[in-house]
């Protein structure tokens, strides 16, 4: 308690200074400094832009996957996982968020709806759906039928629910493959079919309403090393920029701590390893933890750095190993994405490299975004801390605490 007491009076103490002297609003010699206050809110302004321009919530929306099977008859099934609320409440895809759309309010109501009333509201919505499918053999679209729904419980109201459509077809005979195309109104989706030969499944994922190139229904041609890894890494680091507003708002809190690099380069290193080891643990099913309990972990994560900004510029001797705990659970989410997708056991290593890559490329482009934006041109000024740091950790720390409470709810 003797710590706390006085990391706070420091902090308010820090807080009503300039140059180490004690400021008051009064005090004539404030005027010459103007234009100093005048670069340090405009840095504040556009730090807190970075921030606040993305979404509100972390209800990401992800892609739908669509797995692909084949009968020697001609007859072909996908199934596909979606979020059906999303598509009846019409978000746009250039919303990564739904709490971040005009539809939000559409969402909430549709995601406390029984599954069979969803089912109901989405077979009235199926045409509208099943036109923005293209299963196309030789550049002729084959006709598609909505066959079953299988919508879950309502379970717990601040995660997603992946309602799963299976949809079905005739390919014409001999037709020796086919091209899939998911508009890009409903967002981007991920395709898997089975390997020929074998019955390891190959996953393509298309963004932009993009069209595969053309797959044999005998079964897709074995992918090499390199365009496996090129896929995940990716995969990886569009998880942090810009889907990924939980993850961002964590690694400001890091870089935020200290404008010095060993304190960023120690935690960056602490958080790396850590997410690194719960990420291959969760996609070997070593570990496996309920969104529901990870999800607020997240965000309690994100509060407490944000905190410990406010009152400290110094990397206390704990908070290495608390954002090792922390790492461990943001990797916890990180498989979450993998596991859905679907990747095989065979390219596990290559992937999970791939997609870690990724992730932390993503993660240097939030640290270096943040730092052009203030650390570049204000880390050495008196003021760094009060007008920029403390501002920002203060919106991270509300985002934080927001979401903890919304996650436990």
């Amino acid at each position: 308690m003797d710590h706390l007491k006085r990391y706070f009076r420091y902090a308010a103490e820090d807080l009503f200074r300039y140059d180490d002297r004690p400021i008051s609003i009064f005090k004539s010699e404030l005027k010459g400094n103007v234009m100093s206050s005048l670069r340090a809110v405009g840095a504040s302004i556009l730090f807190l832009c970075f921030v606040c321009a993305l979404p509100v919530s972390a209800h990401e929306i992800r892609p739908a996957i669509a797995t692909a099977n084949f009968g020697p008859d001609g007859r072909f099934e996908i199934k596909i996982k979606v979020n059906a609320e999303v598509l009846l409440a019409g978000i746009s895809p250039d919303h990564s968020d739904t709490e971040n759309s005009p539809e939000a309010q559409i969402y909430d109501d549709l995601r406390a709806l029984p599954p069979a009333d969803l089912e109901q509201k989405f077979r009235a919505f199926g045409p509208r759906w099943l036109a923005g499918i293209d299963v196309s053999f030789d550049g002729a679209r084959s006709a598609l039928q909505l066959d079953r729904i299988e919508v879950p419980p309502v379970g717990d109201l601040s995660l997603p629910r992946a309602t799963t459509l299976y949809i079905t077809g005739r390919a014409p005979s001999g037709t020796p493959a086919f091209r899939w195309r998911y508009d890009t109104a409903f967002g981007s989706s991920v395709l898997r079919v089975k390997q020929a030969g074998d019955e390891k499944m190959v996953a393509f994922w298309l963004k932009d309403g993009n069209q595969s190139d053309a797959i044999p229904v005998t079964g897709a041609p074995e992918r090499g090393v390199l365009e496996v890894f090129q896929q995940y890494l990716v995969l990886g680091f569009t998880h942090i920029l810009p889907l990924g507003l939980d993850h961002i708002l964590f690694v400001l809190g890091l870089y935020l701590l200290s404008a010095h690099i060993r304190p960023l380069l120690i935690q960056v290193t602490s958080f790396t390893v850590a997410h690194s080891v719960t990420l291959g643990l969760g996609l070997y099913g070593v570990v496996t933890v309920s969104p529901s309990i990870v999800e607020p972990l997240i965000a309690a994560s994100i509060l407490f750095v944000a905190v410990e900004n406010f009152i400290t510029d110094r990397l206390t001797p704990w908070r290495p190993y608390l954002v090792f705990g922390f790492g461990l659970i943001h990797g916890l989410g990180f498989a979450g994405v993998l596991h859905e997708i679907g990747l095989e056991r065979d390219d596990f290593v290559n992937g999970l490299i791939a997609f870690n890559v990724g992730v932390e490329l993503g993660q240097l482009g939030v640290i270096a975004i943040a730092f052009l934006a203030t650390g570049l041109w204000f880390r050495d000024r008196p003021w760094y801390r009060n007008r920029i740091v403390r501002p920002a950790s203060v919106v991270i720390g509300l985002a934080g605490a927001y979401w903890l409470v919304e996650r436990l709810m």
